[in-house]
């Protein structure tokens, strides 16, 4: 081994290393010292977003967060809108795989049914009762004066205890991340019903994976304007 290295400059260069801790330091291209990961590699992150937040990556180019108050509410509000987009995509997509019928089309439907039994109710009383039920329950978070637990209620909205687990904060970034791409997956396929005729995005999955060469959003006029 000894010959080896007097021989190999390469292995003499990495036998000088062998169990010795390096102190590592990280720029994000500005000269200053950055540990965080930041939308844009490279882009120092504005000062109130110190990276406490979860999922934050240093994302305000207007500076719409800069005061305390506009920052926490729109934390909030960004949570609450990924919950409902996770649950909107899942349910659009889940209620056409299930019945046929589209997202679209399922509320218009002369019959409502859930799971393949009649609803004996019209669609008017379903949807008042709808109204005030969510009124309830948002009334009933929105008096809640401790900001995180608005956010994360646990109690009986957390049955399994994840809140109570050493990876919350993990799983509270998982939550987020996932909810960010389901806000722009439903913005996808609202744009999708609007190209293809009110189509639901399970069908127009099942035409582009028979066809993706043909079947597409370059091939398609309504959905690149302009072309």
């Amino acid at each position: 081994m000894a010959a080896l290295i007097s021989h190999n400059p390469i292995v003499a260069r990495a036998s000088f290393f062998a169990g010795r801790r390096l102190a590592t330091q990280t720029t994000n291209g500005t000269n200053k010292v950055s540990m965080r990961a930041t939308w844009m590699p490279g882009s120092a992150p504005p000062s109130h977003l110190d990276g406490s937040m979860p999922c934050d990556y240093g994302f305000d180019p207007l500076g719409l967060g800069k005061e305390p108050e506009n920052l926490a509410r729109f934390q909030e509000a960004e949570l609450i809108h990924a919950r409902w987009a996770m649950l909107g995509v899942s349910g659009a997509a889940g209620a056409e795989i299930i019945t046929g019928i589209n997202w679209v089309e399922a509320p218009v439907q002369s019959q409502q049914t859930y799971l393949g039994n009649t609803v004996p109710f019209p669609l008017p009383a379903i949807a008042a009762v709808e109204v005030f039920v969510m009124a309830y329950v948002e009334s009933k978070r929105g008096s809640e004066t401790d900001r995180s637990k608005r956010m994360y209620p646990g109690g009986a909205f957390d049955p399994a205890g994840f809140s109570k687990g050493a990876d919350f904060e993990k799983l509270k970034r998982k939550e987020l991340a996932n909810g960010r791409v389901a806000m722009l997956a439903f913005a996808g396929i609202i744009g999708e019903a609007q190209a293809n005729n009110l189509e639901g995005p399970v069908a127009a999955l099942t035409r582009h994976l028979a066809d993706p060469w043909h079947v597409n959003a370059a091939t398609n006029v309504a959905a690149v304007p302009y072309l």
